[in-house]
């Protein structure tokens, strides 16, 4: 990795927990420069405006949570096993966060709904992957003969219901809520198995 990626690479990885806990708006450059220990000069040698900062923060927090979910599933064989996986990584979330804040998808996507289309487009990309993933999950289930569920509705299900009971979780600082949910949508995942 050349030298000047390396150093973007650090202002991401800085600037992600800022932004995902104060949001765009209430982020300042001078929080960013306080997070990262550079200028502002610094910062925008590297960036041309604070917008496109923090659109390749977010792609940065995307892929970080993306590793961190296809990890979880890595080596499950069946559907069943992958999306338990899924839910028991993601059930991790509101005690210990990847990135502090809580999930930046979600996190962007509240904040950045009719006030920064760019950023919306981004967080859209990211949901769309997410879901599109886990109905495939749900399709391989399917042609295997493990589930019966709809692909994307289940997908939608478990996604909406996780970042939902994360919300309520980041909101009342209690984790219970995105725990419940958990546990009601394996217990979904374990009644569609085919047997």
């Amino acid at each position: 990795m050349r030298k000047g990626e390396a150093t973007k690479q650090e202002i991401f990885r800085q600037a992600a927990p800022v932004f995902n806990r104060q949001g765009f708006a209430g982020s300042s450059l001078s929080d960013i420069m306080a997070a990262t220990g550079l200028q502002k000069g610094g910062i925008y040698n590297h960036f041309e405006s604070k917008e496109q900062l923090a659109l390749e923060t977010f792609d940065y927090a995307a892929e970080l949570m993306r590793l961190h979910w296809e990890q979880a599933v890595d080596g499950r064989e069946t559907a069943q096993e992958q999306l338990e996986a899924f839910i028991e990584a993601f059930s991790r979330m509101a005690s210990a966060p990847e990135i502090a804040g809580g999930c930046p998808l979600l996190n962007t996507a509240i904040e950045s709904d009719d006030t920064n289309l760019p950023l919306r487009d981004r967080v859209r990309e990211a949901f769309s992957y997410w879901r599109g993933w886990l109905a495939s999950i749900v399709r391989q289930g399917r042609q295997r003969g493990e589930m019966q569920a709809d692909a994307e509705s289940a997908a939608t299900l478990i996604l909406s219901t996780l970042e939902g009971a994360l919300m309520l979780s980041q909101l009342y600082e209690d984790d219970t809520p995105l725990q419940e949910a958990a546990v009601h949508l394996t217990r979904f995942v374990r009644r569609d198995v085919c047997l």
